[in-house]
């Protein structure tokens, strides 16, 4: 069972992010604000879930959260300021766009660059033990998919309709034999035989 809170004095926002680890298209950060007494027995770490139940808590998250936002760094900007820095910045445009302002935040993983004056507590793999942060979770890679589903059409040949830009063998060896596309992060090197991401 996951858990309602990590304090209870202040309003309580859990943020979290999708695509940390693709070699295409933006990273997506969601923050969440949600009621005191919310509960759900199927919300939970996003990877974790089923597209379908992805979908349907993301209806449900959007209906009765006190306030959601979701936010991108495009794949240009990850280049300049790299990938850790992108993933800070599109929680911090997350947030940012929060109708409510929240007083303490709780972020997945062990890192996180300081929002503004309010105080926060980074949590590896909260987003498996705070419901705040598993609906982060689940708005950021909903909305991720649906951007890379979009752009799908565009080229085809990279399967993102599938993989979602992560870095599958058919991707990498797409972009080993045809190149990259303008939705591609140019900081990640592709090379053979191992087809390793450096």
């Amino acid at each position: 069972m996951l858990l309602a809170r990590y304090q209870q004095e202040y309003l309580e926002a859990g943020c979290d992010e999708a695509g940390r680890g693709c070699l295409a298209g933006p990273v997506f950060a969601a923050a969440v604000i949600l009621p005191p007494r919310f509960k759900h027995k199927l919300l939970n770490d996003s990877k974790k879930l089923s597209e379908d139940v992805r979908y349907k808590l993301r209806d449900e998250i959007q209906k009765k959260a006190l306030a959601y936002a979701i936010a991108s760094v495009t794949n240009e900007e990850i280049d300049t300021i790299n990938i850790l820095n992108a993933s800070f910045l599109a929680m911090h445009r997350a947030i940012e766009q929060l109708s409510m302002q929240p007083q303490f935040l709780i972020i997945d993983g062990n890192r996180f660059n300081k929002y503004q004056e309010i105080p926060h507590q980074c949590i590896v793999e909260g987003d498996g033990k705070y419901l705040s942060i598993a609906a982060a979770s689940v708005l950021a890679k909903t909305y991720r998919d649906d951007f890379m589903k979009k752009i799908a059409g565009e080229h085809p040949e990279y399967d993102w309709h599938s993989n979602k830009g992560y870095p599958t063998i058919k991707h990498r060896q797409t972009i080993l034999k045809i190149g990259f596309t303008p939705y591609h992060r140019k900081t990640f090197q592709v090379t053979e035989p191992q087809l390793r991401i450096f």
